[in-house]
C-alpha cells in the first residue's frame, strides 16, 4: 500500500482551490485531511469539493489535527501567525508568497523550521524550471565569477487585480472562488501591491540561483488609479558590494503573459536568463560561452512544481527543496526595506 500523507489547509480561497487543492488531490499518497477558512457556507463547499473530513473557521484547531504537514494559503499578513501555529506543532509546511510581511517574522520561521527539523517551502514555481536549476548549478560553479552587477525585471497582466476593478479578467475562471479583491488591493490587507504580488516571485528565484542578500534598498513606487502600488523602483546594494536594480510593473495587457528577466554580472562574464522569451545564456570573458535550448512554453508560470516537491519531501522522497524558507526570507528583508523606502524618501537598511 502506498504511504499517505496528511494534509491540512489554513486558507482556500481562490489560489488554493485553483491550484494547490486539485494537484494534491491528484496525487494517490496524499489525504486531505483538515481545511479551514473563513465563511460557513464557502468551507463546506471546499471540504465537498476535496473531500475533507475535518473544516473549522478557527485556524487553531487544525494544527491539532492528526497531520503530516500544512499548507498556508490565507491572506499575507496572517501567513506568519499560520506558519508558525504548524511548525509549532512539528508540522511540515509550505506557506504562500510573501512567506511573511516582516524580516523579523521571515527568519522566526526558518528558525523554527530549523530547530524542529522540518520542511519549511515557499511556492515559487519559476524555481522548480529545470532552465532555472541549470542558471543555480552554473553560478554556483563560478560560470561568470563574483557577481558584481544585477538586473532582475518583472511585469504582469494583474492591474485589475491590484486596483479591484476586475479581478476574474486578472486571473481567469480557475478556482472555486474569485480572488477576495482585499487580499491584493487593501493595503490593511495585503501590506502592499505588486511588490508582495509579484516581486516575489522574481527575487524569490533571484536568490535561489545566486547567494546574494540585500544590505539597503532605495525604492519609488506609484500607484495610478490604485491603492496599492502598480509600479516598482528599486535600486539595491547588497551585502557582498554588488549593486542592483529590482523592478516591476503590473500593467502588461490581458493574455499578453508575465515577464521575468534575470541578467547577472561578474567579474568573468553574465548570465541572461529571460522566461517570456525562454532563454538561459552565459556570456564570458573568454569566450567560452554557453546557451541552454528551452521548448517553447517552458518559460510559462505553472506552479505543480511546489506542491508535488513538499509531500516528495515529506515522505523523504528527496532532498532537494528549490524554494526554501532562507531564500524566501531574503526577498522578504528586500521588500520590508523597499516598502519603508517608498514611504520614507531615503535608503533603508535590510533590518
Amino acid at each position: 500500500m502506498t504511504e499517505k500523507v496528511r494534509i491540512g489547509f489554513i486558507g482556500a480561497g481562490w489560489w488554493a482551490t485553483a491550484n494547490h487543492l486539485p494537484i494534491l488531490a491528484r496525487r494517490p499518497d496524499v489525504e486531505l485531511s483538515a481545511v479551514c477558512r473563513l465563511g460557513r457556507d464557502e468551507l463546506e463547499q471546499v471540504r465537498r469539493e476535496f473531500g475533507f473530513r475535518f473544516a473549522t473557521e478557527d485556524y487553531r484547531e487544525l494544527p491539532d489535527q492528526p497531520l503530516d504537514g500544512v499548507v498556508v494559503a490565507s491572506p499575507h499578513g496572517l501567513h506568519y501567525t499560520h506558519a508558525r501555529a504548524a511548525l509549532e506543532r512539528g508540522l511540515h509546511v509550505m506557506v504562500e508568497k510573501p512567506m511573511c510581511l516582516h524580516a523579523h517574522e521571515a527568519w522566526d520561521l526558518v528558525d523554527l523550521a530549523a530547530r524542529n527539523n522540518r520542511h519549511l517551502l515557499v511556492p515559487y514555481g519559476w524555481n522548480y524550471k529545470p532552465f532555472v536549476e541549470e542558471a543555480r548549478r552554473r553560478l554556483l560553479e563560478g560560470a561568470i565569477g563574483p557577481i558584481e552587477y544585477v538586473l532582475c525585471h518583472m511585469a504582469s497582466p494583474i492591474r485589475g487585480l491590484l486596483d479591484g476593478t476586475n479581478v476574474r479578467d486578472a486571473v481567469g475562471d480557475a478556482g472555486l472562488f474569485a480572488p477576495d479583491a482585499r487580499t491584493w488591493g487593501d493595503p490593511a490587507v495585503s501590506g502592499g501591491g505588486y511588490g508582495h504580488a509579484q516581486l516575489t516571485h522574481s527575487t524569490g528565484l533571484l536568490f535561489f540561483i545566486a547567494p546574494l542578500r540585500a544590505a539597503s534598498v532605495f525604492a519609488g513606487m506609484s500607484a495610478p488609479g490604485s491603492k496599492v502600488e502598480i509600479y516598482d523602483a528599486l535600486s539595491v546594494r547588497f551585502r557582498d558590494g554588488a549593486l542592483g536594480t529590482v523592478s516591476g510593473a503590473g500593467s502588461v495587457p490581458p493574455n499578453a503573459g508575465f515577464q521575468v528577466d534575470v541578467r547577472l554580472f561578474g567579474r568573468d562574464g553574465m548570465l541572461l536568463l529571460d522566461c517570456e522569451r525562454e532563454r538561459l545564456e552565459i556570456r564570458r570573458r573568454d569566450g567560452e560561452s554557453f546557451s541552454l535550448p528551452i521548448a517553447p512554453g517552458e518559460g510559462a508560470y505553472t506552479c505543480d512544481g511546489p506542491p508535488n516537491r513538499f509531500v516528495d519531501l515529506i515522505l523523504g522522497r528527496t532532498d532537494q527543496n528549490n524554494s526554501p524558507g532562507e531564500v524566501a526570507a531574503r526577498s522578504v528583508e528586500l521588500l520590508e526595506a523597499a516598502y519603508r523606502s517608498a514611504v520614507s524618501g531615503g535608503a533603508e537598511r535590510v533590518a
